[in-house]
């Protein structure tokens, strides 16, 4: 399959040279950068000011580029990677040399496995220090691309100024070519402190690549689901990422296929729909179901250790797997394997498999979500279910949540209703604590029209408490819940499953603050919530302007995933 693609015109225009021979006084390498971000269509930058990186911090002065600075670059970084799942946009995000930029690398390790995109740019030592045999700079790290090759998808480096506009160009194509992720643009220190005369950076072309499937696969594919009498697709975040919802429950819809999201996927097929399985991914019902089918699609998933019930998952019917990631490709199961961008790969479907009458689908769907009821209810655990009925209840349909690594989020993986694609978010891709609060500023001010929730433990809160400062500084529009069972709560419960349960557990256990007076602190309105006033609170909270906190006291139990 060809493709046309047509780059900018060649020749400037007359303005274009006239600008060019009369480039504005007073720039330097940092200015070239951010004009590269503006031209390529940024609005938005991340960051955290550091004295290697003050090149592109004075030029912020000239820019009209929007800056958000926080308070620890981790969290500047997962603030840049929700603002860039939710416009699908290449989120800056500036950083400065050694320990700063080593910072970040949590968040960017999330960006990865939740195809994120962020385009980071950091600071170096200067030139004379890279190879140059000149040593001893302040935060020297003169390799320090290494540090960040097997995490980013990209790695761009820049040693002179004429290089910036291009290198920029190249990571922000990478950044967005199917499957996204975060890239790294490296920049020393003198190059973006020197003056330039270079002009004011004008037709640049850095359009992503479609990843699009080869259509004898796509040919295969549709006769083996045409054919199939129990078919069952596993939807994961690639759906989202390519906003392909809409074509996957047409797809099944036509196929009568029942849908089961992973946990990256929540929100890509309706929650109540005849056809889904919801999000019981870690249910052993579920997995049988999903065993049972004789065609399995997987589409925009690796199966990896959360979608697999750890590596456990063993289909017994032939498997299609439609992936934009060539690294997970059949890489965990033998499969029909598709390398494609999810949205291509399922309208080449719908073009040309055969439709199927629902038939006896949706009765099987609703035995197999009464089984996991039955189960649940045999394990007691009305109120962790009830405190997410409550969440639901509260936060408005198109606004965003995003989850930390806590007890109650992983019963959200499974158990919440997103309602809509693209709304809930959460870190169980690289699995680091205090995503949640830093992330859902990043969303607030991606969509500053609808209230955001941010939901953490009082361990993984305490990573980002800095960020309330944040949070106020900019009035961002983000409601945090913070779930305080005294202690690092599942783990505390992984420690007492694996190794036996004991009085204290004084590695687990974190005396903490009073969160509602710290967060009161910092000018944020706090509330202290019980699971029958938590409904009313973040009613409340969601609908007042302006940050603020809500705070519940209470120990929750996880579920087992097998049969009770």
């Amino acid at each position: 399959m060809t493709h046309d693609h047509h780059g900018p015109e060649l020749l400037p225009t007359p303005a274009q040279t006239a600008a060019a021979l009369d480039p504005p006084a007073g720039r330097r390498g940092g200015d070239l950068v951010l004009e590269t971000l503006s031209g390529l269509g940024a609005t938005t930058v991340f960051g955290l000011p550091g004295q290697h990186a003050l090149g592109l911090f004075d030029a912020l002065r000239r820019s009209d580029l929007r800056y958000v600075g926080l308070r620890v670059e981790n969290n500047a970084g997962f603030a840049a990677d929700a603002y860039g799942r939710l416009t699908g946009e290449a989120a800056p995000l500036l950083l400065s040399t050694g320990p700063g930029a080593l910072t970040s690398l949590a968040a960017l390790q999330e960006a990865a496995a939740a195809s994120a995109p962020v385009l980071a740019i950091t600071s170096q030592v200067p030139a004379a220090g890279l190879g140059g045999g000149r040593h001893g700079y302040l935060h020297e790290l003169p390799d320090q691309q290494a540090s960040f090759r097997d995490v980013v998808k990209s790695v761009h480096l820049v040693r002179t100024q004429s290089q910036i506009p291009s290198a920029i160009a190249a990571a922000w194509e990478s950044a967005l070519t199917a499957p996204h992720g975060p890239v790294w643009v490296e920049i020393p220190q003198d190059v973006l402190l020197a003056p330039t005369l270079i002009p004011e950076v004008t037709g640049l072309d850095a359009t992503p690549e479609e990843v699009y499937p080869r259509p004898e696969l796509t040919a295969v594919a549709a006769d083996l689901l045409s054919r199939a009498q129990r078919p069952a697709i596993i939807a994961g975040g690639g759906v989202i990422r390519s906003d392909a919802s809409g074509k996957l429950k047409a797809l099944a819809e036509r196929l009568g296929a029942p849908v089961v999201t992973t946990y990256g996927g929540k929100g890509a097929f309706p929650w109540n729909h005849e056809l889904s399985l919801q999000s019981w991914m870690e249910d052993q019902h579920v997995t049988e179901f999903l065993q049972d089918a004789d065609v399995l699609l997987v589409v925009g998933s690796g199966l990896g250790e959360l979608s697999s019930q750890y590596h456990t998952f063993r289909p017994r019917g032939r498997v299609i797997q439609i992936e934009a990631d060539p690294g997970k490709l059949e890489s965990n199961h033998p499969a029909l394997g598709i390398h494609a961008d999810a949205r291509l790969a399922l309208g080449a479907l719908l073009e040309t498999v055969r439709a199927h009458p629902a038939g006896s689908a949706p009765g099987r769907v609703r035995e197999v979500l009464a089984a996991v009821r039955a189960r649940l209810a045999k394990q007691e655990l009305t109120l962790e279910q009830e405190l997410l009925a409550t969440i639901r209840a509260a936060l408005p349909n198109a606004a965003p949540s995003f989850w930390d690594m806590t007890i109650l989020g992983y019963w959200a993986w499974s158990a919440f209703d997103a309602r809509r694609p693209n709304t809930m978010h959460s870190a169980q891709g690289a699995g680091g604590l205090g995503y949640a609060f830093p992330a859902a500023l990043g969303a607030a001010v991606a969509d500053p029209a609808h209230p955001v929730l941010a939901v953490s433990g009082d361990g993984g809160a305490l990573y980002s408490i800095a960020e309330l400062a944040t949070a106020r500084q900019y009035d961002l529009d983000v409601t945090w819940l913070i779930v305080d069972d005294g202690g690092y709560g599942i783990l505390r419960t992984y420690l007492a499953d694996t190794f036996g349960e004991r009085a204290g557990e004084p590695s687990m256990d974190l005396p903490g603050p009073d969160f509602v007076a710290l967060a009161e602190s910092f000018g944020v309105p706090a509330t202290r919530a019980t699971p029958d006033t938590l409904g009313a609170a973040l009613t409340e909270s969601l609908a007042r302007p302006g940050p603020s906190v809500v705070v519940l006291p209470v120990r929750l139990r996880m579920f087992a995933p097998t049969h009770g």
